[in-house]
């Protein structure tokens, strides 16, 4: 299941996350080319080294945010900054450009602190902007969590239930993401099953610390109104529309009638 676009929109263009989606392309084509020139190892240069920080974090400091520019695949990239393109412009609306900035550096810092304090004694590089976005990710949930999501199905059983797409809430894609595709490998590495390059203790700490940051953060600032999820529910049957313009019309023909009763969700997934 891969989240398309949210139905959120914002009050301002967001040029910050813009930017940082931007820079993050233009780095990585940078390291592609220097890496086509027989150029390596800037991971361990400029990636967050667990045992190299243990033993001298003031001098391994900057590394925390030159390795969120960083990224290890084009998948590693993709993947991120389809992410920050979703969610990312609404938690930039809901704090401004500057609360947004620091907030973003904030939570790759936390995701960084918390991958080095699972396993300090790691010489792996850790590179990426998966802690930030994890806050980003975090944030969401507590502000928007009833905004409606459009995912792709990646499963094809399913197409026939659920179509190629469909809406569900930000509450149960980003609990998806944060439950199963985070948390439970993560105390699967603890307990010793298997290995993974993901970082996903960087994950959860991002993620952890946008939930408590966001609402101290967002204090004094208003939120956009949000299109809400509203579930299953189907639309309550009414009087016939024909019959309710006659009705109209005969206790004043002056009047020209416009049905206006809302659609409600018909509870079809997808659009």
């Amino acid at each position: 299941m891969l989240p398309i676009r949210d139905i959120n929109p914002t009050r301002s263009t967001p040029y910050l996350t813009y930017a940082l989606i931007a820079l993050n392309i233009l780095v990585f084509l940078g390291e592609s080319m220097l890496s086509m020139l027989g150029v390596q190892g800037l991971g361990f240069t400029f990636g967050v080294v667990p045992a190299r920080f243990v033993a001298d974090p003031l001098l391994e400091a900057p590394t925390i945010l030159s390795s969120m520019f960083l990224h290890a695949s084009f998948g590693h990239l993709a993947g991120n900054m389809l992410f920050l393109y979703i969610f990312g412009d609404n938690i930039e609306d809901a704090l401004g450009r500057p609360r947004f900035a620091v907030f973003y550096a904030l939570s790759g810092a936390a995701g960084a602190l918390a991958q080095v304090l699972i396993d300090p004694a790691s010489q792996v590089p850790m590179v990426g902007a998966s802690g930030a976005i994890a806050g980003v990710l975090g944030a969401y949930l507590v502000l928007f969590p009833r905004a409606k999501v459009l995912i792709l199905n990646t499963i094809p059983p399913l197409w026939f239930i659920l179509g190629f797409t469909f809406f569900a809430p930000a509450w149960l894609v980003l609990g998806f993401w944060f439950l199963v595709q985070n948390l439970m490998p993560a105390l699967g590495e603890l307990a010793g099953f298997g290995g993974s390059q993901v970082a996903f203790f960087a994950h959860l700490g991002g993620f952890i610390l946008g939930l408590l940051l966001i609402r101290p953060l967002s204090w004094g600032r208003s939120l956009a109104k949000v299109e809400r999820w509203d579930g299953w529910r189907r639309p309550v049957p009414g009087p016939p529309i024909g019959a309710t313009r006659q009705a109209e019309a005969q206790r004043n023909p002056r009047v020209r009638v416009i049905d206006v009763t809302p659609n409600r969700f018909d509870g079809r997934w997808g659009e």
